[in-house]
């Protein structure tokens, strides 16, 4: 779509992104997808029903971008976040990842999850939104009147020397075949998703139980969607030559006479899709920015969206309920969890949906690190918190170290407790 001025483009790259999470929080409301979810059935149950949902939606994911780019329709090597950044930050991704994990099972569910949540009337997750909205914040931007962040504070002098600066960007493709990434992505996407589909399609449960199929289908169809809007849909017409929104951003002086109606910042309006962790700091700036416009962001109206999506299926569902702490432990326990996913989801640049979905339909490296730090994280403190509760008198060390034999990573010889 051609528009003949910036506001026209920016306004359905907006409402583009508004409207696809609008429909993504509906189905994801009504259909129980949820990542963590999927962490719990597989872990405590052995049921990968919502797993396969959730690889379901990767695997779409992947296609339709291996087929855009294939196409030359759009690409995602300048994506914002930079998930085929050339600089490997495998420390974060971990460390990070891990954080997130742990975070997003004590605090009773991910980004995405919290924000659903929300939509249905629970308060809890109003206050892990805005703990994660404050840390995630000043983890990019400095604290007022300083030039520190928490990430500087913090992280950065330890962390960041946990990174790797590769020769070529961090997907599959371009490490195979620099000079011909587009093609090795096609054929290394293509080999990835027919084994994913082959392993999600093979239960017969999974292929009879519709909520499953149709969330990670429409899941997967959403991020397709938002790499679209953002990537190929809206062009501007300046004086005969066409350009993306970041473009006309850059050139925003030679363009137009004034600033008026000029973003925040450009990296906004770059080629991006769902990720929730980023833009509830967003929040934090929107707020605090006096709602003006300028600080309106593809990822805040996909947070807007989602959260409105929820809330109306909840009430056709007759399913809105407000629910609140049921103890001062359940109120400890969301405040610790979204502080960790506000750190862990910065760090690890994305959450369950951001790096799980988003980033690895990139075929990023170190989207697929924090993919699994994140299931690590939350099967972990899964375990730990299951084995704490059968033997009340257990050590945090005694549940760890059998949670982690559970999991397959430590010998049996060394369980300290017995099975459950």
């Amino acid at each position: 779509m051609v528009f003949e001025d910036f506001a026209s483009g920016q306004s359905v790259f907006l409402w583009g992104s508004f409207a696809v999470a609008f429909i993504m929080g509906a189905v994801v409301n009504k259909t129980g997808f949820c990542t963590m979810g999927a962490i719990s059935d597989a872990v405590n149950m052995g049921d990968m029903g919502r797993m396969r949902a959730w690889f379901l939606a990767i695997t779409v994911a992947i296609i339709g971008i291996v087929i855009m780019e294939s196409m030359g329709v759009m690409s995602t090597d300048a994506a914002f976040p930079p998930y085929r950044s050339s600089q490997l930050i495998w420390g974060e991704n971990i460390i990070g990842g891990i954080l997130f994990g742990i975070g997003m099972t004590i605090a009773s569910g991910c980004g995405n999850k919290t924000l659903i949540r929300i939509g249905g009337g629970n308060i809890k997750s109003i206050m892990v939104l805005a703990i994660i909205a404050v840390i995630a914040y000043y983890m990019i931007n400095p604290f007022p009147g300083s030039d520190k962040t928490l990430m500087s504070v913090l992280f950065y002098d330890w962390i960041r020397p946990l990174s790797t600066s590769l020769t070529t960007n961090q997907d599959l493709g371009a490490i195979v075949n620099a000079d011909k990434a587009v093609e090795m992505r096609m054929y290394i996407g293509g080999v990835i998703s027919l084994i994913l589909l082959f392993i999600i399609f093979k239960s017969q449960d999974f292929r009879q139980n519709t909520d499953n199929v149709m969330g990670g289908l429409i899941v997967g169809l959403a991020v397709l969607a938002g790499w679209y809007i953002s990537g190929a849909l809206v062009k501007i017409d300046a004086e005969g030559e066409l350009l993306t929104l970041s473009s006309y951003y850059h050139d925003w002086d030679m363009l137009s006479e004034s600033e008026a109606g000029k973003p925040f910042e450009m990296r906004s309006l770059s080629t991006q899709s769902f990720t929730f962790i980023n833009p509830m700091g967003q929040t934090y700036g929107y707020v605090t920015g006096s709602f003006a416009s300028k600080y309106l962001t593809f990822g805040l109206m996909a947070l807007f969206g989602v959260i409105a999506g929820s809330f109306v299926w909840s009430l056709v569902s007759r399913s809105f309920r407000i629910e609140w702490f049921a103890s001062f432990k359940d109120f400890v326990n969301h405040v610790i969890g979204a502080v960790l996913m506000g750190f862990g989801g910065v760090l690890a640049m994305g959450c369950t949906i951001g790096q799980g979905i988003t980033g690895v339909s990139t075929l990023a490296v170190g989207s697929m690190i924090a993919l699994v730090s994140i299931i690590f994280g939350s099967a972990i403190t899964m375990k730990v918190q299951l084995y704490k509760m059968m033997y009340e008198d257990a050590s945090f060390f005694a549940a760890l170290i059998t949670g982690l034999v559970d999991l397959r990573l430590l010998p049996k010889g060394m369980r300290k407790l017995e099975g459950i």
